[in-house]
This record gives C-alpha cells, sequence and structure tokens, in this order.
C-alpha cells in the first residue's frame, strides 16, 4: 500500500521557489489499477517521483509499505517495491542488446547468473519481445522499446509498476499495445499507477485522480468523473468521445446520464 500525506514538494529555481505539490494526500490499496491525469505543470509526474523516492517530500510524508521514504535506510526496500517506467524509452534503455538492458537492474541487485537469466526470459516472453532478445534496442520501434522499459520493471518483481506517461510518444496502435500490457499485469496481481493525458487510457482505470496546481481536486471511478462532462470541460479536461458524444446527444435523445463506453451508447440509442 502506498501512503501520501499531506505531500508538499517545491523545486529550487533561479527565479524563486516553484511548488509542484501542495498538500496531497491519496492512499492507493494493493492491487489497485489507478490514474492520475492533470493538465501539464499540475504535478503528476513530480507525485510519481515520490512514490519510489525519486524524489523527497520537502513536507509532509509518502509510506510505501509502511515504510517512510524520506528515511534513507528504506531507499532499497522501497525500490525494490516500487518500479517506475517514463515516457521516453530512449532515456531508461542504457545497454546495447535487449537482454542486457532487461538484466541491467538485476545485475544491481547482485542476483545469481542463473537466476538472473530466467527472469529476463520470462519478462520477456510477458511483454511478447522473446524474439528480440538479441536486438539492439535502437533497432525496435517505439512501442517495442516501451515495453522493453517494461520488462525491465518485471524482472525485478516490483510489487508496485508506476507509469508516466508512457504512451505520450506513441502511435495509436503503440498505445493500444501498452495499454493492454498494463492490464495484462494487473490482472496477474501487478499494483498500477498509471499517469497519462489520453482520458479513453484513464477510463479504464479502477480509480482516477484529477490534478491541478499540485492539488488533487477530485477522485473517483471513472464512470463518476468522465460522466460529469461540463465539469470535466470546465477544468480544462477532454473526456472519453462516448461520454462526450452521450452529452450532445441528450439535447435529442433520453438517455441514462453515466454513459462512459461506446458499447453503452449503442445499446442506449437502440432502446
Amino acid at each position: 500500500m502506498i501512503r501520501v500525506e499531506n505531500l508538499r514538494h517545491v523545486y529550487k529555481t533561479s527565479t524563486g521557489d516553484k511548488i509542484a505539490l501542495d498538500g496531497v494526500n491519496l492512499t492507493i490499496n494493493d492491487g489497485e489499477f489507478i490514474a492520475i491525469i492533470g493538465t501539464n505543470g499540475s504535478g503528476k509526474s513530480t507525485l510519481a517521483k515520490h512514490f519510489n523516492a525519486l524524489l523527497l517530500p520537502t513536507s509532509g510524508k509518502v509510506f510505501v509499505d509502511g515504510l517512510d521514504t524520506s528515511d534513507a535506510e528504506n531507499l532499497w526496500n522501497v525500490r525494490k517495491n516500487v518500479g517506475m517506467v517514463f515516457q521516453n524509452p530512449d532515456s531508461e534503455i542504457v545497454a546495447a542488446i535487449v537482454e542486457d538492458d532487461v538484466a541491467f537492474g538485476l545485475e544491481n541487485l547482485g542476483i545469481a547468473p542463473e537466476k538472473i537469466r530466467e527472469r529476463v526470459d520470462l519478462a520477456l516472453d510477458s511483454v511478447n519481445m522473446n524474439d528480440y532478445k538479441l536486438f539492439a534496442p535502437s533497432k525496435l520501434s517505439g512501442g517495442q522499446k516501451q515495453r522493453i522499459a517494461i520488462a525491465g520493471v518485471i524482472a525485478m518483481q516490483t510489487k508496485v509498476i508506476v507509469l508516466d506517461e508512457p504512451t505520450a510518444m506513441l502511435d495509436p496502435q503503440g498505445r493500444r499495445e501498452i495499454l493492454s500490457l498494463v492490464k495484462k499485469l494487473h490482472t496477474q496481481g501487478k499494483t498500477i499507477i498509471y499517469i497519462t493525458h489520453f482520458m479513453e487510457e484513464a477510463s479504464q482505470a479502477q480509480k482516477v485522480f484529477v490534478m491541478e496546481r499540485g492539488k488533487i481536486l477530485r477522485s473517483g471511478t471513472p464512470r463518476e468523473i468522465f460522466t460529469n462532462v461540463a465539469e470535466m470541460k470546465r477544468l480544462g479536461f477532454d473526456v472519453p468521445v462516448a461520454a462526450e458524444l452521450a452529452e450532445r446527444l441528450r439535447k435529442k435523445f433520453k438517455l441514462p446520464k453515466n454513459i462512459l463506453t461506446a458499447d453503452e451508447l449503442a445499446e442506449a440509442l437502440q432502446k
């Protein structure tokens, strides 16, 4: 479980202090799939980097399985529990061969060579990239590179996977593939923290946190968040296409208020 209590983070800049997080409180339970959305500069990525102590609070607390991330003695166990996948896979790849890149974290942990081989093969198989294990990452597509980055986290066997806009640099097909992989990992018991600016992706989570100016404005299920179309638009957010279309069609048809998916909209119109 991850617990954030009154988290505040301030960046020191040449022009003065910049408040990135301002009193954030949230709880993420084991096995949940949560999405965090927000406009640029809302604090999403800063919050993500607190989950495995890449950043430490200016004030407030972050706990991972009861471990205070601010305590240097806990750093090793915190990072063994929480893995990170970032927006640009090129910034995460460190080796010239795919299988060596996936093995990199395990080698740093001092895992026995035979165990490393076993974990790397399992991780690559889980992301359907075993056929590419001897390839140079530079020869892969953006989606394939992101799969390799995720495989590296899977090999570490972390309980939690934090994905910070992992599909931002991918085409629609690549985005669908990565989201499908993430949903598969969730069904296997991983806790997923998914940061995105694609509302269709966020709607696949169990719970959504909406951020603005370093604060959490609201939280709820995707249905609770995205079917309030007028409020989301007022805040500057898009909503899933089906929810927005349903809102427009209500001017002519009597439709339920909580339509979220295309199938739900088709069924309501058919009735």
